[in-house]
């Protein structure tokens, strides 16, 4: 096992915590060198793999749209989403260390809201870019043009950044006492509203109001777009017509279904049926794995994505020959 050191400060009598251990995905030496090469591996694709994303849409003139500048915003967020937590998780891995401050802590669990939530506003606007390309294409031009998009993006950065700085707020005026274990491979939200010695009922009250939003508004976006999309697809009257559109909204389904799929098992759920070693499962879904296929999905579905990175990678080879 690693050692638990914990460095705690008297104030008033009583134990303030000031670190937290991080138990992380197991407690068992043995397997420590094998989750770290593994997340270590999972690290590097995702942040080589959506790089290459941001690249090739902003190398190729033909990717200059409003549904590639969205999916390169993406790829962004999902490096930022990633690197909040697995390096980390590797740092005390290779250190034989559980420990991360107080305020170390916090600011952990800030930017993985912020970039968690990033990623769920832009699947939304996706999903209505989408709708504007399929059911209304006449108007495309004027409806999402790039004065729009730029604002949209501002609106989802807005957003994100206020939830995320409500739950720090609300967050940094709690105490924690005695129990500093977090079960868990980052500072979540849920993990530490159990461990903190103070009234949490706020807390939790603006977890479900503010999860709620961010969550359930962005996925009503895609539903009722989807709707719409599908009822126009199906009007198309050549099979290949219809397959072709659908064929531009398929990526973006998968990427959907894989996200909130695990965010809203965690998030939405009563803390009744909350574990530790299901929280974790799901976690290292969608912000490990989800970014990591993020990439694959987009571009092996998508003849120009395809097109793009081909160009990207003989441009870079011909360059270094």
């Amino acid at each position: 096992h690693f050692p638990r050191s914990t460095k705690n400060m008297k104030i008033e009598n009583q134990t303030i915590i000031s670190e937290f251990l991080l138990l992380g995905l197991s407690e068992q030496p043995e397997q420590q060198m094998i989750l770290f090469g593994l997340f270590l591996v999972m690290y590097l694709v995702t942040a080589i793999g959506n790089i290459s994303i941001i690249l090739a849409i902003g190398s190729d003139s033909y990717l200059h749209s409003p549904m590639y500048f969205f999916v390169a915003n993406l790829s962004f967020a999902d490096i930022c989403f990633i690197s909040t937590t697995v390096p980390k998780m590797l740092a005390n891995i290779w250190n034989q260390s559980q420990t991360i401050s107080y305020e170390g802590c916090l600011t952990q669990m800030h930017f993985f809201m912020t970039f968690g939530a990033l990623d769920d506003f832009l699947l939304g606007v996706m999903a209505y870019d989408r709708y504007v390309a399929i059911c209304r294409p006449l108007h495309y031009a004027t409806v999402m043009n790039s004065g729009i998009c730029i604002l949209l993006l501002a609106l989802c950065w807005i957003l994100t950044n206020f939830a995320a700085f409500l739950h720090t707020f609300l967050m940094a005026g709690l105490t924690f006492c005695a129990e500093n274990s977090i079960p868990h491979f980052f500072c979540d939200l849920i993990p530490l509203l159990s461990l903190s010695c103070s009234d949490t009922s706020t807390n939790q009250l603006m977890l479900f109001i503010v999860g709620s939003m961010v969550l359930t508004a962005p996925l009503t976006l895609i539903v009722i777009s989807y709707v719409h999309i599908i009822s126009a697809i199906l009007r198309i009257p050549s099979t290949s017509g219809r397959w072709k559109a659908f064929s531009t909204c398929g990526s973006h389904l998968t990427v959907v279904s894989l996200f909130y799929g695990a965010a809203i098992g965690v998030y939405l759920c009563p803390p009744s049926t909350h574990s530790a070693g299901k929280d974790r499962i799901a976690a290292v879904f969608y912000t490990v794995v989800t970014p990591m296929l993020n990439p694959f999905i987009y571009s092996l579905r998508n003849r120009d994505m395809k097109a793009a990175l081909g160009k990207l990678f003989l441009s870079r080879k011909v360059l270094s020959s």
